[in-house]
C-alpha cells in the first residue's frame, strides 16, 4: 500500500480516536460511561454537533471557543488528539503494519489517559490497570513478541519494583512515595512488553520526573514537600520502550559491559 495512503490514513485514525480519548480522561475518573451520553459543552451543557467534533479542525474553525456559549474550549483536547495521532504515527514507522503495531498502538493511547487522569486527579484508575494487565498477559502470549514468561515475570518485576520502593519509603523519607496505581500501571506495563522494559519504563519516568521536579522547584512553581502524580512519566517511559525499548535496554547494557 502506498505511503501516500498509509501515513495520512494512520494520523487521521489517531486523532480520531485521540477524540474519543478527551472523553475517558473526562469520564473515566467519575464513574462515568464514555459511551452515553452524547459529548457536550462543560459549561453550558449543550451537546455537540458532529461538524464541531472533528478533531483538530474543530477547534480551529470555533477558534478555541464553544459555538453556543464562546467559552473557551480547553486546549487539552486538540493536544490529545495531535499526541495520539503523532504516537500512532511513530508505531507505524517503527513496525510497520503487523498484529503487533495494532497492540502497540492501543497501548499509547492508553498511556495518553493514565498520564492526564492522573495529571488531573492524582489517581491511576483501577478500571485501566487491572484488565490492562490481563489484556497485556494474552497479547504478550498470542500476538507479541514478549511472550508469555517474559510478560509474567514483566508484571511480577514491574510491580515488585514499585511495591518494593513504596515499602521503604515511609522509612527513608518520613511519607509515602509511590501510589498504588503507579504499582498497577508498571505491572501492565510489564504484562505487555515484558520485565527488560518494565525496568526502562521506570528509568526513564524516574529521571524525566526528577528532571522536572528539580525545574519546577527552582521556578517556584513547585513548593517543597508538594504531590508531583509520577503517572505522566511513567507513561512517558512506557512509549519510549514501546517505540525504542529494545534497543536503549541493548545500547545501555552494552555500555556497562
Amino acid at each position: 500500500m502506498s505511503h501516500w495512503i498509509v501515513w495520512p490514513s494512520v494520523f487521521i485514525l489517531g486523532t480520531i480516536i485521540g477524540s474519543f480519548l478527551t472523553v475517558c480522561v473526562h469520564r473515566v475518573p467519575k464513574g462515568q460511561s464514555v459511551v452515553a451520553p452524547r459529548s457536550a459543552c462543560p459549561h453550558c451543557g449543550r451537546q455537540i454537533c458532529w461538524y464541531d467534533n472533528v478533531p483538530l479542525l474543530s477547534f480551529i474553525w470555533l477558534l478555541g471557543r464553544c459555538r453556543s456559549c464562546h467559552v473557551g474550549i480547553p486546549p487539552r483536547y486538540p493536544i490529545i488528539e495531535l499526541t495520539n495521532g503523532l504516537g500512532y504515527l511513530l508505531v507505524v514507522w517503527r513496525f510497520g503494519l503487523t498484529w503487533s503495531t495494532l497492540v502497540y498502538v492501543g497501548l499509547v493511547s492508553v498511556f495518553l489517559v493514565v498520564a492526564w487522569i492522573d495529571w488531573d486527579h492524582k489517581i491511576i484508575p483501577d478500571v485501566i490497570t487491572f484488565p490492562g494487565i490481563v489484556v497485556g498477559f494474552l497479547c504478550a502470549s498470542f500476538l507479541l513478541p514478549t511472550g508469555w514468561g517474559n510478560s509474567l515475570v514483566g508484571i511480577l518485576v514491574g510491580g515488585g519494583f514499585l511495591l518494593a520502593l513504596a515499602w521503604v519509603s515511609p522509612f527513608l523519607f518520613g511519607k509515602e512515595g509511590i501510589g498504588g496505581g503507579d504499582i498497577k500501571f508498571l505491572a501492565m506495563v510489564g504484562a505487555f512488553l515484558g520485565w527488560q522494559q518494565a525496568i526502562l519504563t521506570l528509568m526513564v519516568g524516574s529521571v524525566v520526573g526528577a528532571v522536572v521536579g528539580i525545574v519546577l522547584l527552582a521556578t517556584k512553581i513547585l513548593q517543597k514537600g508538594q504531590y508531583i502524580p509520577f503517572g505522566p512519566y511513567l507513561a512517558l517511559g512506557g512509549f519510549i520502550a514501546v517505540v525504542w525499548g529494545t534497543e536503549l535496554w541493548h545500547w545501555y547494557f552494552h555500555g556497562l559491559l
